[in-house]
């Protein structure tokens, strides 16, 4: 059982965290949901941002928040980048960029380590429960701990490109420009000839290179393709989790918001619809998230952000869940399967619904 105490106060394992992140206008409530929560649970970082619009950059830059470093892409894009900016659509580009974020910010800024995160994850407790791994290590990357209903390691790679670790010497910076050197060269989304994005590249890391080490710690990584593997509860005001495989109840340090979009329909879907979502975890993280981000983008609004900072996905395909979307499921349930004429299985489809009026957050 956790004992209540932060293994990172070891000062072994202390060190300032260097973090960097990218995103746009688009995505910029969640970037300062992201670094608001780093402020709440790392004493010592520094989060640099790579601003993907002009909106977005002259945003943060007008901040001027203490802890935050803005990257413009006038400064980031060398020629080769700007090259292959046009071979690839929005999204490729984010992902082809990754590693030059990386390799940008430890060369220009002369940090000794730095850890790229994803934008649309939220901190519940200090990340040196899990860089504390890393104290011997140059590389560290996560593993998708899919839930095996969810398994896409085959397609899309055993490791998750949210929270990847390099230290600045000799092997750590080899294995990253290798991956930006594979990023440019082939970086799209799909499937093709053993490589997806920018994430397949990682799936032979370990064979590949010395000191690349898999994060162990369970409280790091959760998301929604594998939340159905763990227990959740609230431990003064903070989020724990107990992994089905151990004993042990642990700090959820960070939950990644993957699949959540805001459409002009006035609804938000928090996650994709295929995810099996308990409603413990919709009342306890996705739904405060969501208040956090709504917040955020008032206060973007309230300081001169003239642009949506939710970023917009058009319709939602099914709307709030309610009589009108039960009366839709149940009929779709029954014209699979007459077994289903009780309700049988209208537990899993509210489950699996993730869109929501934002008049709930309000």
């Amino acid at each position: 059982m956790y004992n209540g105490k932060d293994s990172s106060s070891n000062p072994a394992i202390e060190m300032k965290n260097n973090f960097c992140t990218l995103f746009n206008s688009a995505y910029l409530s969640r970037g300062l949901v992201l670094y608001r929560s780093l402020e709440n649970t790392c004493a010592d970082f520094h989060l640099y941002v790579f601003a993907f619009d002009e909106k977005c950059e002259l945003y943060l830059k007008k901040q001027n928040f203490r802890k935050m470093t803005v990257v413009g892409l006038k400064e980031f894009e060398d020629p080769e980048l700007l090259r292959i900016k046009q071979t690839r659509s929005a999204g490729e580009y984010c992902w082809t960029c990754t590693a030059s974020t990386i390799l940008f910010s430890i060369e220009k800024f002369g940090l000794d380590h730095c850890t790229y995160i994803d934008s649309d994850m939220e901190f519940y407790h200090d990340p040196n429960l899990l860089l504390q791994e890393v104290v011997d290590k140059d590389v560290l990357i996560t593993d998708h701990w899919y839930s095996p209903k969810y398994d896409q390691s085959e397609e899309s790679g055993k490791y998750c490109v949210q929270f990847v670790f390099f230290r600045n010497n000799e092997n750590g910076m080899r294995v990253l420009r290798d991956w930006r050197n594979d990023c440019n060269t082939w970086c799209f989304d799909r499937v093709e000839d053993g490589k997806f994005g920018d994430q397949k590249y990682l799936d032979d890391w370990q064979s590949k290179y010395p000191n690349v080490h898999v994060m162990q710690n369970r409280g790091g990584g959760v998301a929604p393709w594998n939340i159905q593997q763990y227990r959740l509860e609230i431990v003064n005001g903070k989020p724990m989790v107990q992994h089905k495989s151990e004993q042990v109840t642990r700090p959820l340090v960070f939950f990644h918001y993957h699949g959540l979009k805001f459409f002009n329909n006035d609804l938000v879907g928090i996650t994709t619809v295929i995810y099996d979502v308990q409603q413990i975890w919709k009342n306890k993280l996705f739904f405060p998230y969501v208040q956090r981000l709504l917040m955020a983008g008032d206060e973007i609004r309230k300081n001169g952000g003239e642009f949506n900072p939710h970023g917009n996905s058009g319709e939602a395909p099914v709307g709030n869940w309610g009589v009108k979307v039960w009366l839709y499921y149940y009929l779709a349930s029954v014209k699979e399967s007459f077994g289903n004429i009780g309700g049988r299985v209208m537990d899993s489809r509210k489950r699996h619904h993730p869109f929501y009026s934002l008049n709930r957050f309000r």
